[in-house]
């Protein structure tokens, strides 16, 4: 068994739904967060928001599953951002459960 854990900005929520629902996730949960950056260290020319520290408003997707659809929303997921044009991205992370109950 799997815990899968993906975060995204909350405008790529649909597509992440979809993600979910095409590779065959019966059941997850999620919410709405809020994303930290702290531009302190970035230089003046890459902060096009021109303050230090920016929220954003996020969203987090958690589901328990077999490895197999795992691994499918893992490929939906990568195949996702290598399309995308844009900065920001949808992160994953998949850990091993050992023992549940």
């Amino acid at each position: 068994m799997k815990l899968v854990i993906i975060t995204a900005i909350k405008e790529f929520e649909k597509e992440i739904r979809n993600i979910l629902i095409k590779s065959d996730v019966a059941s997850f949960s999620f919410q709405d967060i809020q994303g930290f950056r702290d531009h302190t260290k970035d230089s003046v020319k890459s902060n096009w928001f021109a303050s230090e520290i920016n929220v954003i408003d996020s969203v987090m997707f958690y589901a328990f599953m077999i490895d197999g659809n795992a691994d499918k929303v893992f490929e939906h997921i990568g195949s996702f951002n290598e399309k995308l044009e844009a900065l920001s991205r949808i992160h994953i992370s998949i850990l091993n459960i050992e023992k549940s109950n």
